[in-house]
């Protein structure tokens, strides 16, 4: 009885230690696996920080290569726009005649895009343009921005309801220096004052001659006694604070003399008959009055057209005494 009391008490004794065993095993596998949090250490990672050591890493901001992330700041954004581009198209001018009107620009209005010119002969014309028109300098295309107070031009106007509007502006040459071609009002040998009434200006041209200026008729040297009132000549000269000095005076003509030019026509006004014709020899414009006695007028007759015409100086301006329209 002795001996079978104590094996029980032994086998008691066994299983207790056993499972004693196993539950420390288990508290320590526990513990082990808290504090081996990913990245730390089981070994060197102290208590206090177990817990903080636990928690996962926040996940980090990544821009994936070949991403370009968004602007949101508009104001850092480098945006452009034609301001041109946000208005609208402007209608097609009338197919209406032009009338061709010629003078100084006297006022240019940028705001209102107003042209005010004074007419050639007397008056003033306000004429609008806008970037329907076309607008030519010399041989070249001109600008809005060149068109400024004191320029001589030659305008093409039609109406666009009330409105006088300029289809063509052409820029003639500066008075301020160069070049003038007109015909001779008076010269005084005494003053060595020669006064031209110029092609293109309502007011005379007033030169001054000096022991340097040659006179020149043909391509030979001339008298200056021969610059008579009516004759047509060609001046350069150059600007000074007191007026401006001839530097060479041309003889082109003495009323009575015919020329014969070919060239293509500019611009054409029945109404007055006139026909601005810029040469295909020298490039220069030249106006040409048509007689109606002696000129017959077709369709063909129009700006653009190529033509030869034989004119003669009356004293104040050229003649046409025949006109034929060339075929291209």
């Amino acid at each position: 009885m002795g001996r079978f009391l104590s094996r029980s008490i032994a086998s008691t004794v066994l299983a207790w230690s056993i499972l004693g065993c196993a539950a420390n095993a288990q508290a320590a596998a526990s513990q082990s696996a808290v504090v081996s949090g990913p990245g730390v250490s089981s070994a060197s990672a102290p208590d206090s920080h177990a817990s903080a050591a636990s928690q996962p890493e926040a996940p980090r901001s990544v821009t994936p290569s070949g991403i370009v992330p968004i602007v949101t700041d508009l104001d850092s954004a480098d945006i452009s726009v034609d301001p041109a581009s946000l208005l609208p198209d402007l209608p097609a001018l009338p197919p209406t005649k032009a009338s061709l009107l010629g003078g100084t620009i006297q006022r240019v209005d940028r705001v209102r895009d107003q042209l005010t010119v004074q007419v050639f002969g007397g008056g003033k014309t306000r004429v609008a343009f806008d970037t329907r028109t076309h607008i030519f300098e010399g041989n070249g295309l001109g600008t809005a921005p060149d068109l400024h107070v004191g320029d001589r031009v030659y305008v093409d106007t039609i109406l666009d309801g009330s409105t006088v509007f300029a289809r063509n502006i052409r820029l003639a040459m500066d008075l301020s220096g160069g070049n003038s071609q007109g015909v001779v009002k008076s010269y005084r040998a005494d003053k060595g004052e020669l006064i031209l009434r110029d092609m293109l200006s309502p007011d005379p041209v007033k030169l001054r001659l000096t022991d340097r200026t040659q006179v020149m008729k043909g391509g030979k040297v001339a008298s200056a006694s021969q610059l008579v009132p009516g004759t047509l000549v060609e001046v350069n000269f150059t600007s000074q604070k007191n007026g401006r000095d001839a530097q060479q005076v041309s003889i082109l003509a003495v009323p009575g003399t015919d020329f014969i030019f070919g060239g293509t026509v500019t611009s054409l006004d029945l109404h007055i008959g006139l026909l601005v014709l810029t040469s295909s020899s020298d490039h220069k414009t030249y106006e040409i009055y048509l007689d109606p006695s002696a000129i017959s007028v077709d369709d063909q007759l129009r700006p653009g057209a190529d033509v030869t015409t034989v004119a003669k100086f009356d004293g104040t301006r050229y003649v046409a005494r025949s006109l034929t329209v060339n075929s291209r």
